[in-house]
Order: structure tokens, then sequence, then C-alpha cells
């Protein structure tokens, strides 16, 4: 299905801007017409704009768009779980003609306010809302978190390592499923035997900090990992990460993998010592896509699905760690990363998309 075709600008684009209250008014014409097909409005989760996360690299998707197709864009911030439901109102308010949501937080709001408003047309990312006029944006985070466990089993010296999340939810346990499985096909490839600290795929069940903001937590939780050996953690817990990049850099001796976009970019440099690689969500190209789609009258609740065939997943650079991968490891996951997009290996978790 179809929802109403945008109108491009045509003109230099606006420039974009975070509205923490209350949201502008949708552009008008010259002649004083409403133009509601040229804006769009995100809503964040909880965690904010700014939490080096899936809120951050929307947002920034966002403004690529703005530049690419010409549309103003402006993020409603929420600060807490009050805020979800009025914010997306005041989304759907603004007279915008495309509605972006992040997070499962907002699921709720986002489905009530797409079945009241059949004609507008709305993206969660990060988790699936059905409905006819909804498109999900989410990502097969194992398969490229299955090139980071393999890495992670192959650099480690204590031949421990550990992941934890923020909470038992699909988005964060399918990184931690494809994390173990790449461990152990480390462990397959090498006969060695790797621990994996913190998930059983099988029980689907591990250490978790329960939210995705107290760093404090994710701090306490990496030195236990640490005390009982493991030198390489993967943290899928938003902000609270920072609290393993924290521990890893006072520690020495251990590394971090960031996740969902480049922690060598999106965390203050004084961590970059201890950032192996980042388990990457291309939120930005899928933003733009989808702005794309609502122009073109193609927009559809089909989902999107980022893999490692079309880009939507990828680990990042070793940047400054990239002397602890041999070249014949590096060698390794890039054959894993073809034998993936080929079918030839299936990275399979029960909260696959």
């Amino acid at each position: 299905m179809s929802v109403r075709r945008w109108i491009g600008l045509g003109a230099a684009f606006a420039v974009a801007s975070v509205a923490l209250a209350a949201c502008a008014p949708a552009p008008e014409t010259d002649d004083g017409a409403e133009q509601s097909e040229t804006c769009v409005r995100m809503v964040t989760n909880s965690g904010g704009l700014e939490d080096r996360s899936f809120n951050q690299s929307s947002w920034q998707g966002l403004q690529l768009a703005e530049a690419e197709h010409g549309v103003q864009a402006e993020a409603i911030v929420s600060t807490g779980e009050t805020d979800l439901a009025p914010n997306v109102q005041q989304a759907v308010d603004s007279g915008c003609g495309l509605i972006v949501t992040v997070g499962f937080e907002l699921a709720e709001a986002t489905l009530a306010q797409a079945e009241d408003n059949p004609d507008l047309a709305f993206a969660i990312v990060d988790e699936t809302v059905e409905a006819e006029n909804v498109k999900p944006v989410v990502f097969d985070t194992a398969q490229a978190s299955f090139l980071a466990g393999y890495l992670a089993a192959g650099v480690s010296k204590t031949g421990v390592v550990a992941t934890f999340g923020g909470g038992n939810q699909p988005p964060v346990t399918l990184f931690m499923d494809g994390f173990v499985d790449g461990v152990a096909k480390y462990n397959e490839v090498h006969g060695a035997a790797v621990r994996t600290l913190g998930w059983d795929k099988e029980k689907q069940d591990g250490a978790f900090t329960g939210d995705f903001e107290d760093i404090n937590k994710g701090k306490a939780l990496t030195e236990g990992f640490i005390d009982q050996g493991a030198d390489v953690i993967l943290p899928v817990a938003g902000q609270v990460g920072e609290g393993a990049a924290s521990a890893a850099l006072e520690r020495g001796g251990v590394s971090v993998i960031w996740v969902d976009s480049d922690g060598y970019d999106t965390l203050t440099p004084e961590f970059r010592p201890v950032l192996l690689t980042s388990v990457l969500k291309n939120t930005q190209d899928a933003m733009v896509q989808i702005v794309g789609e609502v122009q073109d009258d193609t927009f559809s609740n089909e989902p999107y699905v980022g893999t490692l065939e079309n880009g939507g997943v990828e680990i990042a650079p070793y940047h400054d760690l990239a002397s602890l991968v041999p070249t014949a490891l590096d060698g390794e996951i890039e054959g894993l990363r073809q034998a993936i997009i080929a079918g030839e290996i299936v990275v399979d978790s029960p909260s696959a998309p």
C-alpha cells in the first residue's frame, strides 16, 4: 500500500533542529498553504538524541535525507516513559507526512497513532509494528556480531570473552546470539576452547543491567567479567556500554566491541584505545531510503531488514587496535562474511527479523 505523496521543496534544504518541547508547525508555501509532505518528525526513546546508538544514527540519517531529498527534519526528544505517547501525538499534530519513532518503547504509541492516522506514513526503528502504514526498520545484527565474536575469540589472550545486555529483548539478544555463535565457530575452526560469559543462547538467558542509561551498572558488570578473566567485552546496552569501556580502560589489557554505531566516532576519544571494533547498524541509509520511498509514492509496510548483503549491518574498522588482529584472522573474517552473504553459513537466532 502507499500513503500520500510527498512534494519536494525544490530549494535549498532547511537546517535541521531539535524540538525539546513544542514542535514547530509544518512549513508553509508562499501562498500560506500547508506543505505537510515536505517534513518529517522523529521521536526518540528515553535514551535521548545523543545516545551513541540508534537515536543518534537515525537522526543522522534524516539529516542526510534533508540534503538528498529536500525535506525538513526535526527531532522530538523523549526524556522518560511519560514523554513517549505525548511526543508521538505531537509529531502527528505537526502535519508532517512521515513520522519516525525509535525503539521498542514507542511501539504501542506508534501503533495507536498509525491506526488513527491511516494516511500518514510511519517508520519504527529496531522494532516490529504490524500495521498497513508502518514500516519496521530492523537489522539482522546476528550476522555482523557473528564476525565480532569470531574476532573476539581470535584476539583474546585469556581465552575468555563476555557480553551483556541492557534488557532481555530481541533487538538486544540478537547481538548476543550472533556473538556466541561466532566464538563457537572460532573454536570449531581452530580447535580452541574460548569461553563466553554473560549469555546462554540455548536458554536465552544471561547478564543484563536492567536499563540502557546507568553507566555505573555497566562498569560494575564488566569489572565482574574481567575478574573472571574476560579480556574482550560486547555490551549491548546503549549508553550503559560506556561503563564497560571505562572499566576496560582502567583495568588495562581489555578491549570492547561497541554496537549500533562506530564507537570510535561516537564515544569520547578517551575510549579509543580500548575499542576493538563495533557491530554497526546502517540506520542512516535506511532513513534516506524510506524518505525517498515516500517521495516516490512507493512506501509500503514491508520491513527494511539490514543484512551483510545489503550493507545494513557490518563491523567497523579496527582503528587503533588493528595491530591486535593478525592478517590471517582478518582474512578468515572476510571469508566468513562472504560465506554468510552467499548463504553458506546461516546465523540463526529466535530473535532474527
